[in-house]
């Protein structure tokens, strides 16, 4: 299984794969992290909408709950977008494509997990996806400051999300059990087997309660693990 880590766009090609992979630092994972739109994007809304919170006030104990049920549901939502939008297969109707931007960035950074561009949610969709979100904030729940909450949560685990998967296809190594078992997991996706290990922020747990975690020893290496809907 190729499971080399990849280099941050601002490395000097002078230096040796094995060199890059000892010197990389949280601090010069995050310096290149920060030079991406994404994390830009969302944590503008995180911050605006942190502030309208406060503002509005009017804080209840459903404003606890909010961030608990989605916290809850996380895996198995990241678990879904990545099976049914990410891994897309497009359709034909006629003469038009069915084919979102998201699943054929998601084909490229499967091509090329190390280029460091195709591993963050491109900006047009995450917009498209801002815009949505802030919609439903608005107006699918019972009252504004509930919505925010809602708001604040998902900007949350979108930031967390870009981070983590941003930082398992860098040269930073895992240096704590948690991490690893998360870098592993992805790292099993896109170098072993694309049709399972599905979660990027978690390590596999609704990839084991919707029986996408075989062993990866017992678990054949995909030929179109690189190359999706090859086959």
């Amino acid at each position: 299984m190729n499971d080399r880590p990849t280099t941050t766009s601002h490395d000097t090609a002078a230096r040796s794969p094995r060199a890059i992979r000892r010197s990389l630092t949280l601090r010069a994972a995050a310096h290149e992290f920060l030079r991406h739109p994404s994390p830009w994007m969302i944590a503008t809304v995180f911050v605006a909408t942190l502030a309208t919170r406060v503002v509005i006030g009017d804080w209840q104990l459903t404003d606890g709950l909010v961030p608990l049920v989605i916290l809850a549901a996380f895996p198995v939502i990241e678990w879904m977008i990545h099976v049914t939008v990410l891994h897309w297969r497009p359709r034909h109707l006629g003469p038009v494509t069915l084919d979102s931007e998201l699943a054929r960035k998601h084909r490229e950074h499967h091509v090329d997990p190390r280029d460091i561009p195709l591993i963050f949610i491109p900006p047009k969709s995450l917009l498209l996806t801002i815009i949505a979100l802030i919609a439903i904030a608005l107006l699918a729940f019972p009252r504004t400051a509930l919505g925010l909450t809602f708001l604040l949560t998902i900007t949350t685990l979108g930031m967390l999300y870009e981070w983590t998967h941003y930082l398992i296809h860098t040269d930073y190594k895992p240096k704590h059990a948690l991490y690893r078992a998360i870098w592993r997991n992805h790292r099993h996706h896109h170098y072993k087997n694309e049709h399972y290990w599905f979660t990027v922020t978690t390590s596999g747990t609704a990839d084991r309660l919707l029986r996408t975690a075989p062993d990866p020893a017992t678990t054949p290496t995909s030929p179109t693990a690189r190359n999706l809907h090859a086959d």
